[in-house]
């Protein structure tokens, strides 16, 4: 218990620091402390609880896996585990949007308890926060790319579904998600590049 405390108290690069020399217990605290916002971050792009739980126990599987590469100078662990993971939904909705997404209300739907209980005002501030520059991304695609990616994200439609609506080929439904995709990983990855980006035609 004493442990579980001093690790709570300790900040996310000490704890980082533990973790990268191997401490399991250090890495836990700092799940325990981020899963619940990273979980959110995930649903606010993939609207879909399951998938979002799923990218976030990839994406926290990705950050202990790649611990070595974590620099604290290079913005805090908040910052670097929650594009992880912002990563790894897309990722997660790139390889699954031909599949029909899961229904909120299943009863196999597993995910963190907060997404039960009322979030804190600060939660809903990230949320909102999360949602605006994902959605900011969003516009800086090619229009063409934008629209496939937009019915997908909000729209929640299958690859088949998108290619009905907007009257093409399927192939080429999937060819402007994938440039598209490749497009938001790099700027979530590189977000001061994204500015300079316009909305043109696209493919």
């Amino acid at each position: 218990m004493a442990a579980a405390l001093k690790d709570i108290e300790q900040t996310d690069e000490v704890l980082m620091t533990r973790a990268q020399a191997g401490d399991t217990n250090a890495f836990t605290a700092l799940y325990d402390r981020h899963v619940e916002e990273a979980f959110r971050v995930a649903r606010a792009i993939c609207r879909d609880p399951g998938r979002a739980e799923d990218a976030v126990q990839e994406g926290f599987l990705a950050i202990w896996r790649g611990r070595a590469n974590y620099q604290a100078d290079a913005g805090g662990f908040r910052a670097w585990s929650m594009r992880i993971v912002k990563n790894r939904t897309i990722d997660s909705f790139r390889s699954a949007a031909s599949r029909p997404p899961v229904q909120a209300g299943d009863a196999n739907s597993k995910r963190p308890q907060a997404d039960t209980d009322a979030p804190s005002p600060q939660a809903e501030a990230v949320v909102r926060s999360e949602r605006d520059d994902l959605l900011a991304s969003l516009r800086r695609l090619p229009k063409a790319q934008f629209e496939v990616i937009a019915l997908a994200f909000y729209g929640e439609l299958s690859h088949s579904e998108i290619a009905a609506r907007l009257d093409l080929p399927a192939g080429t439904v999937k060819g402007r998600m994938r440039l598209g995709l490749e497009k938001l990983r790099r700027e979530m990855d590189h977000p001061e590049r994204g500015s300079s980006a316009g909305n043109g035609l696209g493919r």
